[in-house]
């Protein structure tokens, strides 16, 4: 995904909503399709991009199976985007890494999973991510990318 477009000073003409796609989730459209669907990763992340297109936003995705990776993109997004979408994958359940990474973040925070880990089996219920989200989108399937762009673009219009 291309970098959010700047004036000369390097100021984003845009808000920049980071999307962040954790482990495993590059397998979309392949693993357990009963679950995750068909579409694959770039297909979720060209719909979160035109959500944000219409809604005034850039987007930058970045999908790695390294929770420091991502860690690095949220130190690296503070003061610089407006928003972060993740979908945290399995780190869900116990990276509390990344749960301390986002509380440092200074803007909203939405938390995305395509299945509802709620419904899924009993390890799956506890969420790290969840106390430092502003809001959780979950099991709305492909959908839900474009909903959680929505929801941040609702809280960015809050006064």
């Amino acid at each position: 995904m291309p970098a959010a477009v700047c004036d000369a000073a390097g100021v984003p003409e845009r808000p920049v909503v980071l999307l962040l796609s954790g482990p495993n989730l590059n397998l979309l459209g392949e693993r357990d399709p009963a679950i995750y669907g068909t579409a694959t990763l770039a297909e979720h992340v060209a719909t979160a991009a035109a959500a944000a297109t219409a809604a005034g936003l850039d987007l930058e995705h970045l999908q790695s199976n390294h929770e420091g990776d991502l860690i690095d993109a949220i130190h690296a997004a503070r003061g610089r985007c407006a928003a972060i979408v993740v979908n945290p994958g399995a780190l869900t359940h116990y990276a509390w890494s990344l749960h301390d990474a986002l509380d440092a973040f200074d803007g909203p925070v939405v938390e995305l999973h395509l299945s509802d880990p709620k419904q899924r089996e009993p390890w799956r219920h506890l969420s790290v991510v969840e106390p430092v989200a502003d809001r959780t989108v979950a099991g709305l399937g492909g959908d839900g990318y474009r909903i959680a762009v929505e929801v941040v673009a609702d809280l960015l219009d809050r006064p």
